[in-house]
């Protein structure tokens, strides 16, 4: 009855998350409402990770038997989805407010041209990031790249870099992966994907069974980034190294 519970819960949890990838591709067409949308998608974001922490204590206390470790993986399926939400909005609230800037800032052609080279910035990196979300990952790697190589220093450069550490684990190539997200720690050290970059490097290492090295990356995200998301997971995964 409790494992039958757990995947009628998840399976609504999948549900969720399908629907608020389709509520982002509205958002995307209707800017003006974009302020609302994002208080929304953080609501729904909120609830969806309390959700998934209450079946993660579910799956715990029953975790001798192999059906809630199958449950266990599809929840972090549905937290990583969660988290590829949670930069979307970081990157659309931060394209609004970029916008207003240029708004207030246009002055003759010159200013003129510094919108055009922003909008293609943007859009480079919207069609990249659109790629990564298809789950076309190889082709979404290359745009990244491309990315960096026409806007090396941009302020989406550190996510960039970051998202192509996140397309080779997703491929299963760990080792390349965690030589990409030291990229983004030794390249963009004072950027906000440090923190996503370590415990990433850290779940990398955890994949090939080195759990010496996941470990010590693990309590540094937790010294280093108390108070972030990536900190309460590594605290989560340090209880699963033995």
């Amino acid at each position: 009855m409790k494992l039958a519970t757990l995947q009628k819960d998840l399976s609504k949890l999948r549900e969720a998350a399908g629907e608020n990838s389709e509520f982002i591709k509205s958002a995307r067409k209707g800017q003006a409402n974009v302020g609302a949308d994002i208080i929304d998608l953080r609501d729904s974001i909120q609830k969806l990770r309390g959700a998934t922490e209450s079946l993660r204590v579910k799956v715990a206390a029953l975790e001798s038997k192999k059906e809630p470790k199958d449950l266990s993986n599809n929840i972090d399926d549905i937290s990583s989805r969660l988290t590829y939400l949670e930069n979307y909005i970081g990157m659309v609230r931060e394209k609004d407010t970029k916008e207003k800037g240029k708004e207030e800032g246009k002055e003759g052609g010159g200013a003129a041209a510094k919108q055009e080279t922003a909008t293609d910035k943007e859009k480079a990196y919207s069609s990249a990031y659109s790629i990564f979300k298809d789950g076309r990952y190889n082709a979404a790697k290359e745009a990244f790249q491309g990315f960096l190589r026409s806007f090396p220093n941009s302020e989406y450069s550190d996510n960039a870099q970051f998202w192509i550490g996140e397309c080779d684990y997703f491929e299963g190539k760990y080792e390349e992966a965690i030589v990409e997200y030291e990229r983004v720690i030794q390249n963009y050290p004072k950027g906000n994907k440090v923190p996503n970059a370590l415990l990433k490097q850290a779940l990398s290492f955890m994949k090939i069974d080195d759990k010496s090295s996941a470990k010590l990356l693990l309590q540094r995200v937790i010294k280093d980034y108390p108070n972030t998301t990536s900190a309460n997971v590594a605290r989560k995964k340090l209880v699963d190294i033995k």
